[in-house]
């Protein structure tokens, strides 16, 4: 839905950035629920008092448990391990805002995810999923009745 880098983690900046959000995208913050860790900028005043205005439920990990959150843990997972992750330090702030985006386009709009039976969460946001389903569907049914020995048991995702 959004992101931001920054010199550094603060509520202000998580603040300006939830909140801008919202505003963009015309959503509404009685709808969300926002689940993070325990650091000090998730539960900052400024940020709190953001979530309070808009509605927005906060959620947090419990104290040292990194899978209360699985979904932000396979995301850093996928950053850290995408090939084109830096290896070296960023020479700046622009450099680094310049990567995140690169990045985030990628994740969203090309990258297939498992979770979402590989289509882009572009796509599905789009409501194209059901037509990249039943596209492939057919392009392995079509490879199926050629090859039925390839295909014994039922497709997987």
């Amino acid at each position: 839905m959004a992101w931001e880098v920054g010199e550094e983690e603060s509520s202000e900046i998580a603040s300006r950035m939830i909140a801008g959000a919202c505003m963009e995208l015309g959503v509404d913050g009685n709808q969300l629920v926002i689940h993070s860790d325990n650091g000090g900028p998730m539960k900052g005043a400024r940020l709190l008092a953001t979530f309070q205005f808009l509605g927005i439920v906060p959620s947090f990990s419990r104290l040292r448990v990194s899978s209360d959150n699985p979904c932000s843990e396979a995301l850093f997972r996928t950053v850290k391990y995408r090939p084109k992750y830096p290896s070296r330090a960023f020479r700046c702030l622009a450099a680094v805002w310049e990567w995140v985006q690169r990045f985030v386009r990628w994740y969203n709009m090309d990258h297939r995810h498992s979770g979402i039976k590989f289509v882009s969460p572009a796509a599905r946001h789009e409501g194209r999923e059901t037509q990249i389903l039943s596209t492939r569907k057919g392009t392995y049914d079509q490879a199926r009745r050629r090859q039925p020995s390839r295909w014994p048991r039922r497709m997987r995702n």
